[in-house]
């Protein structure tokens, strides 16, 4: 059994934050598709929810994941990170065997 990633308190209050502009209120979508130049690419959006996800929700924000990214990110982190280079959710990922130097392509 694929058990679903963690949302960070810091993801879902970026995510709230996002949405107290944002008419109507969107989920943020964490897809993982094939690309990138490590074999694996996340692709993280704004989207509305599908039958078919799986929802992460807290205070009435929501995190959407499809069935066919859950195996590859099982176990894994959605976080929100502020740096000096910029701000971004990010994945901690402890299925990614590598991962190439900007953290948005990943191996297995």
């Amino acid at each position: 059994m694929n058990v679903p990633p963690r949302v960070t308190d810091r993801a879902y209050a970026r995510l709230a934050e996002i949405n107290a502009e944002a008419q109507p209120p969107k989920a943020l979508r964490v897809a993982v598709e094939g690309g990138g130049c490590s074999g694996f690419q996340y692709d993280i959006r704004l989207d509305e929810p599908a039958d078919d996800d799986i929802v992460l929700e807290k205070d009435g924000q929501k995190v959407l994941i499809d069935e066919i990214s859950l195996p590859f990110l099982a176990d894994a982190t959605i976080d929100f990170t502020e740096e000096l280079i910029g701000a971004r959710f990010v994945i901690e990922n402890p299925n990614a065997s590598s991962s190439c130097g900007c953290g948005t392509s990943f191996a297995m």
